[in-house]
């Protein structure tokens, strides 16, 4: 029980990192979370909260972010 607790400990680390990169590429490039969300056709709102971790970003998704945030998906994932 133990492994598999600190196997989701390291996975939610993991996605925590995840959405810090994304946050930060947005940042860097100046973009807004309504224009990522214009750009990923979903409501501001629904982008907040995969920012925020409260949504689970699908690997679809991520490509998409990768690409509006001109970066490659391993920068992102922290590869």
């Amino acid at each position: 029980m133990l492994s598999k607790l600190n196997t989701t400990k390291a996975f939610e680390k993991r996605v925590k990192s995840v959405v810090l990169r994304i946050r930060e590429h947005r940042l860097a490039k100046g973009y807004t979370q309504d224009f990522m969300a214009f750009k990923l056709r979903i409501s501001q709102n629904a982008y907040s909260k995969l920012e925020s971790g409260l949504t689970k970003i699908t690997i679809d998704r991520l490509f998409i972010i990768a690409l509006v945030l001109e970066v490659e998906i391993n920068v992102l994932i922290g590869n």
